[in-house]
This record gives C-alpha cells, sequence and structure tokens, in this order.
C-alpha cells in the first residue's frame, strides 16, 4: 500500500509528515529507553524489522500510484509495542524508498502514517484484546497481523480520497472505490501474513523465550 513518489498533491504530503513526525519522535524516546533497559532486544528487533522489510517489499500492482503487500508489522507490535515500529516501519519505508524506489521521499509521511503508526496500533490493540478475551494464543497474534494488515490498507484508502475525491460520490464515493480495488488483493494478503505471523512468532518463542517474555509478558502461554 505503499503510495508512490510523487502522486500526492504537496499540501497533502506535507500534512502527512506533520502529522507523523511527533510520532516518530516519541517512538525514538522510547526505543532508546527500552534498548537500554533491554540490550538484548538488539538483535530480536532487527528480525522484526527485517521481517518487516521483507514482506513489505513484495509488492503486486493494484491501483495507479499504490499497490498492495503484506506489511510485516504486526510482529514486532505484537512483542515491542507500536513505539518501537513506528521508527522501524520509518527506517524500513525509508531504504525501500531509497533502494528499490518502492514508495517514495515525498510520500514518506503519508505511508509512515498507515503502515507504521496505524498498523502498529492496531497490531498491537487487537492482540491485546484478544488476550483479554482469552484467546489461544496463536489466534490472538493472527488477527493481530490480520488486522493490522487490513487496517494499513483502509487508512491508505482514506488517504487517497482525501487527496483525490470522486467528482460525484466525493471524499465517500472516492474511498470505497480505493477500498473496492484494494480488496481483491489486500484480503488474502492479510490472510497470509496472519498464518506467516503465528508461524515466525512461535519460532521466536522456541529460540528468544527469555528476551521476548522481558519485552512483553502477555506472550506467555502455549500454542493452541
Amino acid at each position: 500500500m505503499h503510495i508512490m513518489e510523487g502522486y500526492l498533491p504537496p499540501m497533502h504530503a506535507a500534512i502527512w509528515h506533520a502529522a507523523s513526525l511527533p510520532f516518530l519522535g516519541w517512538g525514538i524516546w522510547r526505543l532508546s529507553k527500552t534498548i537500554k533497559e533491554n540490550p538484548e532486544s538488539r538483535l530480536l528487533l532487527g528480525a522484526c524489522g527485517g521481517y518487516a522489510f521483507v514482506l513489505s517489499s513484495l509488492k503486486l500492482p493494484s491501483l495507479n500510484g499504490s499497490c498492495s503487500h503484506p506489511t510485516g508489522i504486526g510482529l514486532g507490535a505484537v512483542i515491542f509495542g507500536p513505539p518501537a515500529m513506528i521508527v522501524t516501519g520509518f527506517a524500513v519505508l525509508f531504504f525501500q524508498a531509497a533502494l528499490l524506489a518502492h514508495g517514495g521521499f515525498t510520500t514518506l509521511g503519508a505511508n509512515m502514517f498507515s503502515m507504521a503508526i496505524a498498523g502498529s496500533f492496531i497490531s498491537y490493540g487487537v492482540f491485546h484484546a484478544g488476550k483479554k478475551l482469552a484467546l489461544p494464543l496463536n489466534v490472538a497474534v493472527f488477527f493481530a497481523a490480520f488486522a493490522g494488515d487490513l487496517g494499513t490498507y483502509i487508512v491508505t484508502s482514506i488517504q487517497l480520497a482525501l487527496a483525490f475525491p470522486d467528482s460525484q460520490g466525493g471524499y465517500t464515493g472516492a474511498m470505497l472505490k480505493f477500498l473496492s480495488v484494494f480488496a481483491v488483493t489486500q484480503l488474502p494478503l492479510a490472510l497470509s501474513e496472519g498464518f506467516l505471523t503465528v508461524l515466525v512468532m512461535n519460532m521466536l518463542r522456541k529460540f528468544a523465550p527469555e528476551e521476548i517474555l522481558k519485552l512483553n509478558s502477555a506472550l506467555k502461554g502455549d500454542s493452541k
């Protein structure tokens, strides 16, 4: 769902940059505190960042000016919480724009807001809601990744609708149009990301259980 370079009107691009910067500053502050308290978590954070980079690089053509892809944000959001993945997501998007021409620098704020910010908070919130409902751990992780992916695509659709309202249906009509186009590719991608994230989470819990539990005690539990 990266919006490509130069696609948004300059004013919209500037607004999304301005909206994302406070979250980035907060994320850097919280992440530096987490790493200072848990220096052993750096490798785990790197793994979550690599997961997000690889998955969100797997783009499929979807709409002129944008594309569909998994996000990979849910894994790190569940383990570390939104602040860490806001910073990690920014780094992922920056290097994808610089190295892969995926997304762009003028649209970095918009892409960051939809994937790194909205996606992280949605995944984190859905995971903890699932735990409060006593869902099995794997089910909670699945829905966290699934919801974070879909939430990102919904926010991207809103961003595009605000920038390019429909001549007849206005903002609502444009948003419904963008949602319907993205849904063809994004729904199966979100399902796939949910299942893959469960597999990766189980692997991490097997090889780095102490580090994960130190960061998020909610991840304690069986693999029902």
